[in-house]
């Protein structure tokens, strides 16, 4: 029986990673970390601590204490601040014997901070969205005059969800955005691509690409919430093969780091032209429908707990994209997510709108 830690425990990414180790042939054991008690005490978790936030100072004396205690086999880490945090004892972590799958400290570092990892990709040759940093009133005014009439205006700060992201129509609407959010200096000017968007899930070993896999968002979950209609909550998506997105993903995996280690999800948006621009890489750790593909046959956290733990590499015939075409993962609240091909759908359903 292994014995694994999984933190941001009760989050829709942490809930998934654990789906998928109840999914293992082998007994997994599983310590949850939490920081939101509510959220926590939904998790499938076997035993559950309370630690504090990642930007706490306790933070990592709380998290290498429950390490003290349990002596977990591994840890995985669900929420870029917290891996960012955790990144920098990781040896102290390692010295207690427990085991990591994380990309090195420079390559976390870089995206986490999503401008950092945008000027990678423009400086290795991939074709990205221009980006203009707002620091005042003159920045904002040559965005749009560069960037076009209309832009995408997002925070520079660590964090999903599309945080602070807005389709900015006007010169006043963009800048009441960032007035409001006391966000100059702190927020990006990005040139609009398409309402288009592809993730290419990828896990690497020192340097080596073991399995990819694309799957397409087809919309997000509250998005009426959001100004930007970006929660970063994906409420359909489906499997997918495109060979451009293939090498996209690689490129700028290897435009981050050298020797790429560990999981890369790297967030795409195609442009007007068709071609995919990478907008950001999840470093680290898995996005929230990771159990999708386990349910479909492709279980992530368990290929890597068995490379970490055992040395174990995975035997895919089909590196790139193993997974069949048109698979569709259905979320929504308080309730099952579904799996089920595109082509099933009709014959569940009633149509007397058509």
């Amino acid at each position: 029986m292994s014995k694994i830690v999984v933190t941001g425990t009760g989050s829709a990414q942490a809930n998934g990673v654990i789906n998928c180790l109840r999914m293992d042939t082998e007994l997994n054991f599983v310590i949850g970390t939490g920081s939101d008690e509510y959220d926590i005490l939904l998790s499938d978790a076997d035993k559950k601590y309370v630690v504090p936030y990642s930007t706490s100072d306790i933070y990592k004396n709380k998290l290498l204490e429950v390490l003290k205690i349990e002596q977990p086999d591994m840890i995985f880490f669900s929420h870029d601040k917290e891996l960012l945090s955790a990144c920098k004892f990781r040896n102290e972590i390692e010295a207690l014997g427990t085991k990591l799958f994380i990309p090195d400290d420079e390559t976390i570092e870089i995206c986490v901070h999503k401008y950092e990892s945008w000027k990678k990709f423009k400086e290795a040759g991939i074709k990205v969205p221009e980006n203009i940093i707002i620091k005042n009133q003159r920045d904002l005014e040559k965005a749009f005059a560069e960037l076009g009439t209309k832009i995408w205006i997002r925070s520079m700060s660590v964090g999903g969800g599309g945080l602070g992201s807005l389709k900015a129509k006007s010169y006043n609407q963009a800048f009441e955005w960032i007035e409001k959010s006391n966000g100059w200096g702190n927020y990006v000017a990005a040139e609009l691509l398409s309402d288009k968007t592809i993730t290419w899930q990828s896990v690497w070993n020192h340097g080596k690409l073991l399995v990819a896999q694309g799957r397409r968002r087809l919309n997000w979950a509250f998005g009426a919430l959001s100004p930007s209609g970006v929660t970063g909550i994906t409420h359909v998506c489906e499997t997918v093969s495109d060979s451009n997105v293939d090498k996209v993903g690689q490129a700028a995996c290897l435009a981050v780091s050298k020797c790429p280690h560990g999981v890369y999800g790297v967030d795409m948006t195609y442009d007007f032209e068709g071609i995919p621009n990478p907008t950001e890489i999840n470093i680290g750790r898995f996005f929230t429908t990771v159990q999708f593909f386990a349910e479909a046959g492709l279980n992530l956290p368990v290929i890597i707990k068995n490379i970490c733990l055992y040395g174990q590499a995975p035997d895919i015939e089909k590196v790139m994209n193993p997974l069949p075409n048109d698979l569709l993962w259905i979320r929504g609240m308080d309730t099952k997510p579904r799996l089920i091909g595109k082509g099933q759908i009709a014959n569940e359903l009633l149509y007397f709108n058509r």
